[in-house]
């Protein structure tokens, strides 16, 4: 996610993309150049219990994700750009989260300085070069005029989380950085999959920094970096709309880009939030060589993130944007993806959804202001409300675009029996379904 949310009085928040480049002037306002302030959310424990809470103080937090046992809060750019890393937490005594360890932070790497690290994944790997747990962490730069702050994405041994150790960095030069990523194992080979917007544009050796614009494209957007061997990230293959369907990128930075991606347990299937495009699914079974197999046609654009369930049959689709709402699709047959629903909550209009989980029978969404939403999906033609949790905090952060407190569920992660919430306002929450 690189979004602002740019509140007006009246309740309805208005969200912007702020892909700002290098040399790159962007129709957005860059969140270090001024505040933001996000709605006032009233709190909410319908149908979930809290066991506990977790704030890592002074500095945004991003996305969560949760691996045995232990949840990994990622931090956001901020008013200051503090590059806060990750923050482990040990989950075996669930009402009262322990943080164990950082990485990825610019206190313990002073080259990460000017960074910020939205997205982990974590996955359990077994190569001929290394077994044991990988950590794949997002890095971009906070200031486009930064020139010296890394770009791409870093590879971490977290075997034991409470001493993670880096093995290796991928640098994406000329971009914002790795956006968002997906870690996967399979078959004794580990690959990183990740999305870095605008790529085409801004790698292009016609790119103008001027104007924004190129005349052909450069690296794509989508990237698959083999890390079997993690302490050699290497190139193996990439996807790009425009190269591979003369679907540009806009030079203004709004639509045509791979915002983020997921792929299966069996590393066949990649789905790419592509924007205005839709979510758009590609064969990789051969890493080197991507092939397209379908995409839906998204009526509310923006599409932000998916989830996929039922043996790759069902998608859940998300859109970030002015009252985006998650839609469920019957992607049986890729080519021909089928819209089964949209699924809406009370005062949906003021906001919008952010990222999609799906178990079993149920939906779990990051709501933003309206905190974690739980649907029950067991019909997805017919999605109904289950359980909704809108922290309850009078924590202000000094960091976040909040001068009152306020509620701003960015993540939503299932381990086991809990239910994780990143606000990136007051950190992290530990919950259970009723």
């Amino acid at each position: 996610m690189v979004t602002i949310r740019l509140l007006r009085r009246a309740g309805v928040v208005a969200m912007a993309t702020a892909v700002i480049l290098p040399g790159v002037a962007s129709a957005h306002p860059d969140p270090t150049e001024g505040h933001v302030h996000p709605r006032p959310a009233t709190p909410t424990q319908q149908g979930f219990e809290l066991l506990g809470q977790a704030n890592p103080g002074t500095g945004s937090n991003g996305d969560v994700y949760a691996f045995d046992g232990f949840a990994y809060l990622g931090s956001w750019i901020g008013q200051g750009c503090l590059s806060n890393g990750i923050r482990v937490y040990d989950l075996r005594d669930p009402r009262h989260p322990a943080h164990v360890s950082t990485f990825a932070d610019a206190a313990s790497n002073p080259a990460l300085a000017g960074t910020w690290t939205e997205k982990v994944i974590v996955e359990r790997v077994h190569t001929r070069s290394f077994r044991g747990v990988l950590a794949a962490v997002s890095f971009q730069a906070c200031s486009s005029t930064d020139t010296t702050a890394f770009r791409g994405f870093g590879v971490y041994d977290v075997t034991d989380p409470r001493h993670p150790r880096e093995l290796s960095r991928y640098a994406a030069p000329g971009t914002r950085g790795s956006h968002e990523i997906w870690l996967g194992a399979n078959n004794g080979k580990a690959f990183v999959y990740t999305a870095i917007i605008r790529s085409e544009l801004t790698t292009s050796p016609t790119f103008d920094p001027a104007t924004g614009d190129a005349t052909v494209p450069g690296r794509a957007d989508f990237r698959i970096v083999d890390v079997s061997n993690p302490r050699r990230p290497t190139d193996v293959g990439e996807w790009g709309a425009w190269r591979e369907l003369g679907v540009k990128p806009n030079a203004d930075g709004r639509s045509n880009f791979v915002h983020s991606v997921r792929v299966d347990d069996n590393l066949q299937r990649a789905y790419l939030s592509y924007w205005d495009l839709g979510t758009v699914m590609l064969d990789i079974s051969t890493p080197a060589r991507p092939r397209l197999l379908g995409k839906t046609t998204p009526t509310q654009g923006a599409t932000h993130s998916s989830f996929v369930a039922r043996d790759g049959r069902l998608l859940v689709e998300t859109h970030e944007t002015e009252a985006g709402l998650p839609v469920y699709y019957d992607i049986s047959r890729p080519s021909q993806p089928r819209q089964l629903s949209t699924f809406s909550i009370d005062g949906f209009e003021t906001d919008t959804v952010h990222d999609p989980k799906v178990r079993g029978n149920t939906t779990f969404f990051s709501w933003y202001s309206f905190g974690v939403v739980a649907a029950r999906s067991t019909a997805p033609g017919r999605p109904t409300l289950r359980a909704q949790f809108i922290p309850d905090t009078d924590y202000i952060n000094p960091d976040f675009f909040c001068d009152q407190p306020c509620a701003q569920v960015w993540g939503v992660a299932l381990d086991g029996g809990l239910v994780l919430a990143s606000d990136m306002n007051s950190g992290l929450y530990v919950l259970r379904l009723r």
